[in-house]
């Protein structure tokens, strides 16, 4: 394996395709800094797809953020030239590529990039001048965070890391103040009434990947419901577009006091609000990650995927996890009976919601131990 000398990349001009879906690009975070940590004179362009961009914190990364949009002006063959054309001119000394699939390494390809480094994944390999070979089980630790972190090890621009416990976006008390005066003003509008007193709770029934992931959504109304009467809180649900109609399925059910905001928010929205929640509950989806890197306590439901793999780092996070002989499975539709999410009990997650809410100090807020003044 060809190794990336870090005295030559260390004032190069470099391209970073960093991952399409949410989790995984909080995920890439720490990868990210240890980059910059290690070459803080080379000049960093992220090109990222556009819903993922806001994730990154342009101002500590020092880089530049350029939008990849697939759905768009980049969608199709004659995107794919369009956007290729547009980076060319840049001069890029070497592109490295933490997506694994085959379009990131034809983009880097077309762009004009002489250097091209990554995993060899996906039938790319003969396109990259630097293929790394994908870590084998036990190689590393199971979070993925670290498969990031060792892409940049085997090419020899960092050294041995650290095993990564807790992956932060900025978040202050003002940030947290402004979200929670954004939520006031929401249950407002719904005659929801105050929060002065009352704990906050984002939810999210839905899940990107496919139905195997989702809890049911008769569940999350009930574990609505009594978050509502034994623990006087406000449950607001999230989500996107489509799973609209999901939401509007399970309200009647979820209690007089819940609201919805699923289709209403776009990422940048839903950063800006859920730091003032008090718990996040949702499926094993990219919003946890958020929600957990903005140091919001979280809990996350686990049934097909490997909690292992792609759990959210944090202090605060705790996992209920399915009970079933054939999980993970990983697959997005299940084809039996769902039974690993059938497993897990409104009472237990219920509990784990109740645990993650009482405060640490009784005289303390718990989101004041999350949060930087």
């Amino acid at each position: 394996m060809k190794l990336l000398l870090k005295d030559e990349m260390a004032r190069a001009k470099i391209l970073l395709r960093v991952p399409n879906w949410i989790g995984d690009a909080i995920m890439c975070l720490p990868a990210l800094r240890e980059l910059r940590a290690a070459l803080p004179e080379a000049e960093l362009v992220l090109v990222a797809r556009p819903w993922v961009l806001d994730l990154f914190p342009a101002g500590e990364l020092r880089c530049r953020k350029v939008a990849y949009d697939t759905r768009g002006q980049h969608g199709g063959i004659t995107g794919r030239w369009r956007i290729a054309s547009e980076l060319r001119p840049e001069k890029f000394a070497a592109a490295i590529l933490f997506q694994n699939a085959f379009d990131a390494a034809l983009l880097a390809v077309l762009a004009g990039i002489p250097i091209r480094a990554g995993y060899a994944r996906h039938g790319r390999r003969l396109l990259l001048t630097h293929p790394v070979g994908v870590p084998r089980r036990g190689e590393t630790p199971r979070q993925e965070a670290h498969y990031y972190l060792e892409l940049l090890r085997r090419l020899g621009l960092i050294e041995e890391y650290s095993e990564v416990r807790e992956i932060r976006l900025p978040a202050t008390v003002a940030a947290r103040t402004a979200a929670r005066a954004r939520l006031q003003e929401v249950l407002a509008a719904h005659s929801a009434g105050s929060l002065d007193t009352r704990a906050v709770v984002g939810i999210s029934p839905g899940a990107a990947f496919g139905t195997a992931k989702r809890w049911s959504a008769e569940r999350f109304a009930e574990l609505s419901l009594r978050l509502s009467r034994e623990l006087d809180a406000f449950p607001i649900f999230f989500g996107s577009r489509e799973e609209a109609p999901l939401v509007e399925s399970l309200l009647p059910q979820a209690g007089h006091a819940a609201v919805s905001l699923a289709g209403k928010t776009s990422l940048g929205d839903f950063m800006g609000l859920i730091p003032g929640c008090d718990l996040y509950i949702s499926n094993d989806t990219g919003a946890m990650h958020v929600a957990a890197a903005l140091g919001v306590p979280t809990l996350a439901i686990f049934g097909p995927t490997d909690e292992q793999a792609t759990r959210p780092l944090g202090a605060r996070v705790q996992l209920v996890v399915g009970r079933a002989e054939c999980r993970p499975c990983l697959l997005r539709h299940c084809p039996i009976d769902h039974r690993c999410m059938k497993s897990v009990s409104v009472e237990e997650v219920f509990q784990a919601a109740r645990s993650l809410l009482r405060p640490s100090q009784p005289e303390r807020p718990v989101w004041q131990e999350n949060y930087a003044q």
